[in-house]
C-alpha cells in the first residue's frame, strides 16, 4: 500500500469519477474505470464492485467488476445477502476491515485468497443520499496492512461517489430505452395508417399484419414498420 501524497490521489480520484458520472459510458465501461481508480488511488492489489441485484427474490448481491485479470477472481459470481464479507457490508450498511483474510470467519473465499496472495481488506458500502446501499467496494492488499481511517473515509466518499454515478448511468439506459419504445410505436401507427389506406382494412388488422411479418421475417415490428413506411415514400416519389 502506497501512501505518497495521499491527499492529491484521493482528489484526482474523486475527480475523475464526478466527471465520469456526467459521462456517457456505458454501465460496463463506468464500473471497470471505478475499480481501476479506485485499485490506483490506494495502491490495492485486487479491487472489485459488487451490486445488489433485487430483481431476485430474495436480493442477490453479484460481481460487477474487477481490475484482476485471474480468472480465478472475475468469473461471474453472485452471493446471498447474509453472505461473506460483502454481505455483511451491504446489510450492515458499514465499512469493514480485516488485518488477515485467512484468519477471518466471515471471510468465505480463503481458496482464492491463498491462490492470488491475498492478505488484507476493507470493504465499503456504495450508499445513495437517502441511505440506500447498491453495492460493495471492496480492496485487498497482498501484504499485511492496517488500513487508516482516512483510507476508509476517502474509499467511502469513492464509493458513495460510485453510486451516484451508476444511479445515473441506469437512469440514462431506463431513458434510452422508454424513448426508444415511444419511437418504435409512432413507427408502427405511421406503417398502421398506410397499411389502412393502401388494403383498404382496420387498425386492428393492419396491427396484426405487421406483427405476422415480424414473425415471418424474424425482424422486430419497427424494423418491418420502417420497411413499410420507406416503401411509401419510395411510392410517392415515383408517382
Amino acid at each position: 500500500m502506497k501512501n505518497t501524497e495521499p491527499f492529491d490521489k484521493y482528489v484526482k480520484t474523486l475527480m475523475d469519477i464526478s466527471r465520469a458520472i456526467t459521462s456517457d459510458l456505458f454501465h460496463e465501461d463506468l464500473l471497470k474505470l471505478i475499480v481501476l481508480l479506485t485499485a490506483k488511488m490506494v495502491g490495492a492489489d485486487i479491487c472489485s464492485l459488487w451490486l445488489i441485484d433485487e430483481s431476485e427474490t430474495p436480493p442477490k448481491i453479484r460481481l460487477k467488476a474487477t481490475q484482476a485479470i485471474e480468472p480465478e477472481y472475475v468469473k461471474d459470481r453472485s452471493l446471498n445477502m447474509n453472505e461473506g464479507v460483502v454481505g455483511y457490508v451491504a446489510t450492515t450498511s458499514k465499512p469493514l476491515v480485516i488485518k488477515n483474510v485467512m484468519r477471518s470467519r466471515r471471510f468465505k473465499e480463503k481458496d482464492m485468497a491463498k491462490k492470488l496472495g491475498l492478505v488484507s481488506m476493507v470493504g465499503v458500502p456504495l450508499k445513495l443520499k437517502d441511505e440506500k446501499v447498491v453495492g460493495v467496494l471492496n480492496c485487498f492488499t497482498s501484504e499485511p496492512y492496517d488500513f487508516t481511517e482516512t483510507e476508509i473515509n476517502a474509499l467511502t466518499t469513492v464509493a458513495n461517489q460510485a453510486a451516484v454515478a451508476i444511479l445515473n448511468t441506469e437512469l440514462m439506459v431506463k431513458t434510452k430505452v422508454i424513448q426508444e419504445e415511444l419511437e418504435s410505436r409512432k413507427l408502427i401507427e405511421k406503417a398502421k395508417e398506410i397499411l389502412m389506406v393502401s388494403r383498404n382494412i382496420k387498425g386492428d388488422e393492419a396491427y396484426r399484419w405487421i406483427q405476422k411479418r415480424s414473425m415471418d421475417s424474424r425482424k422486430t415490428m419497427r424494423q418491418v414498420s420502417e420497411a413499410i413506411i420507406l416503401s411509401e415514400e419510395i411510392f410517392q416519389e415515383t408517382r
